[in-house]
């Protein structure tokens, strides 16, 4: 399929690349909320008001039976602090940005302009004025929770910037937003999950949208293999480009005659028709990471075993 940066065609990448760049950050995700689980498990409970309480309590022995790690070290702190909320609030709204990048390009991706998937019909609505609609709801609906997931992070941060040491009543502003967010990522972490498992792939139509012209880096690449300075040589691809576009009937690359190619750099060969092979330009990016076919599987690999 067809890569993109500033949302136009860059370079061909394999499909399964572009769905894993997902995993990563959603899996960032499940890791944020690990690490919050373990720094939040703090007892507040012999506080007190603000001074801690006056009778001979245990509540190290507290904190184990009630299933808390550890108890706060300061009464002041521990009837005032909400960093566990606020912070369990940011993990949601990341959760919420990544669902909502990924809603977007699925958003963009269905459509007549693009088509690389279709929806099941499970999964998305038609139109009440124009029968041809197959509307993206699910995914429209999650990109606009991230909004209300950030407002209300965004508002719980308001209330706690203000307020003076211990306790305040603002404070109880901050049950509201945690049950809120955590009552909308319930709602649509199964439904979009539901979504993305019945998308039809469009196989030649993602194919057919890779032009010669994303294969312009691996032409500059070509060109330092023989010994040119990447910057001239980004310079000569480029002129190649323009060349390909100014022609009468815009031609590709990878139709231009090799005189054509010799008149802008005699460094060129017969061989440069070899670039615009769409695989090999995949192929080639063989690095740790990148989307070469053994790269993307031993991604697979490391996500299984992990």
């Amino acid at each position: 399929m067809p890569g993109y940066t500033h949302l136009q065609r860059a370079q061909p990448i394999l499909l399964a690349h572009w769905w894993l760049s997902h995993y990563w950050s959603l899996k960032r995700d499940v890791e944020r909320l690990h690490d919050l689980t373990k720094r939040v498990s703090i007892l507040p409970l012999g506080s007190g008001a603000l001074a801690g309480v006056p009778f001979e309590i245990d509540r190290v022995e507290l904190a184990k039976a009630l299933g808390f790690a550890e108890v706060s070290q300061n009464s002041i702190d521990g009837v005032s602090d909400r960093d566990f909320a606020a912070e369990y609030l940011f993990c949601a709204t990341m959760i919420g940005i990544h669902l909502s990048k990924l809603a977007e390009q699925i958003v963009l991706f269905t459509t007549a302009e693009f088509g690389y998937f279709e929806l099941s019909d499970a999964f998305s609505t038609g139109s009440s004025l124009m029968p041809q609609k197959k509307n993206p709801d699910v995914f429209e609906l999650t990109r606009g929770k991230a909004g209300t997931l950030l407002g209300l992070l965004m508002g719980l941060l308001a209330t706690l910037k203000g307020l003076p040491s211990t306790y305040d009543k603002d404070l109880q502003e901050d049950k509201a937003p945690v049950f809120q967010a955590t009552d909308t990522l319930l709602t649509i972490l199964p439904v979009i999950a539901g979504a993305l498992r019945s998308i039809t792939v469009k196989v030649e139509r993602m194919r057919n949208a890779i032009d010669s012209s994303m294969m312009a880096t691996d032409l500059a690449d070509y060109l330092v293999e023989r010994g040119v300075p990447f910057r001239k040589a980004h310079e000569l691809a480029g002129k190649v480009v323009h060349a390909a576009g100014d022609a009468p009937q815009k031609m590709g690359m990878e139709k231009m005659s090799l005189e054509a190619y010799q008149a802008i750099s005699p460094v060129f060969e017969a061989d440069v028709y070899q670039v615009f092979d769409p695989m090999k330009s995949v192929e080639k990016r063989n690095a740790i990471g990148g989307t070469s076919l053994q790269s993307v599987k031993n991604q697979i690999q490391k996500i299984k075993g992990e």
